[in-house]
């Protein structure tokens, strides 16, 4: 750890030492179960891309990165500026890089190969700019990335090599671009959190060791679709806004709409985040490979859970790239709750709010 060059106690309000991401990556490199330079070098070129855009966010509204770009994307949806501008520079970062062999983005129909050269053969998985709706109004958003080693021998398609469950990742992370950004991040040994210090242009460990408090405060769901949830869900739901008799306290909703500000604030306070199977969405609405699954990897390392309402995340295989699910994740106690009241075991929830 290297610490700030004063003596004595820092100031109100700073951090008593200084380290960056990329010394914490350094510093840590005999920890990580798959240490080899190109992997530390890989989320450095993450954390890189990050910053450019959140660079790029920071001047929406000064520049002409607002709004639509006219097109259509893969997933049906209507692309904004920034999520072209976001994945452009992931995909850049990461060619420049050379330690990545595939790509695969929420904005493109297919993978991309990166480098068949590659000695080390990651391939990386990103939602670019989750939430991108919300730019436009100035709110929170934040990019989702997820990391799998291929096989030291290629045999066959390098996307059926990749199709794995999401406990075979290497690292998953995300990046929330709000009152400040943050780079939260797991290598399967716990969770740590660095903050964007603007004016060295450099991430800063803000948050080690990151666990999911046990006793969850908020619920983050879109209620409005409550009519198309199953009569457990909304059973659920009713239990989860009931008042304790002794305390008088009941779990909070809060709902931004991002997914991973909604994680964020969740993670940081306890909680659970919900998408579920809707007669809209039957297979759910969150991709799992990008989506789900780094959120899952990462929330288990804090101390939480996370299933499709029957079945693990991780230990789903996935069949394609843009594969669907429902998703719970946050607080272990809350994921539980929810999962009995899914299979109609609502007598086994102990009361835990």
């Amino acid at each position: 750890m290297s610490y700030a060059p004063t003596e004595g106690s820092p100031p109100p309000g700073e951090l008593e030492s200084i380290m960056t991401l990329e010394q914490f990556i350094i510093d840590k490199h005999e920890q990580f179960p798959h240490a080899t330079g190109a992997f530390s070098r890989l989320l450095r070129d993450l954390s890189v891309a990050a910053k450019l855009i959140n660079h790029n966010i920071r001047r929406a509204g000064i520049l002409d990165v607002l709004g639509e770009t006219g097109t259509v994307n893969v997933q049906d949806e209507r692309q904004k500026k920034l999520d072209e501008i976001a994945d452009r520079e992931l995909e850049r970062a990461l060619r420049r890089g050379g330690e990545c062999a595939l790509i695969g983005s929420e904005e493109q129909p297919d993978t991309i190969p990166i480098s068949a050269q590659s000695q080390e053969r990651y391939a990386v998985f990103f939602d670019p700019l989750d939430g991108s709706s919300n730019t436009d109004v100035n709110a929170s958003v934040g990019t989702i990335f997820s990391v799998y080693k291929l096989p030291e021998e290629p045999s066959g398609d390098a996307l059926d090599m990749a199709l794995r469950p999401g406990a075979e990742q290497v690292a998953a992370g995300y990046v929330a671009y709000g009152s400040s950004t943050m780079f939260v991040f797991t290598t399967g040994d716990g969770v740590n959190g660095f903050t964007l210090d603007p004016g060295i242009g450099e991430f800063l460990l803000t948050h080690p060791d990151l666990t999911i408090p046990e006793e969850p405060a908020l619920y983050s769901v879109n209620e409005a679709d409550i009519e198309d949830f199953s009569p457990e869900l909304r059973a659920y739901l009713r239990w989860l806004k009931e008042k304790d008799p002794d305390t008088g306290r009941r779990i909070r909703a809060r709902y931004i709409g991002s997914f991973v500000s909604d994680f964020h604030r969740n993670l940081l306070t306890g909680g659970l985040y919900m998408y579920p199977s809707s007669a809209d969405h039957p297979k759910g609405k969150l991709r799992l490979m990008y989506e789900a699954n780094p959120m899952a990897f990462l929330v288990e390392e804090a101390g939480g859970r996370a299933t499709n309402g029957t079945e693990r995340i991780l230990d789903i295989q996935p069949d394609r790239l843009h594969q669907r699910t429902p998703l719970f994740i946050g607080s272990a106690a809350l994921v539980e709750a929810a999962k009995a009241f899914l299979e109609g075991r609502k007598a086994e929830v102990p009361d835990v709010r």
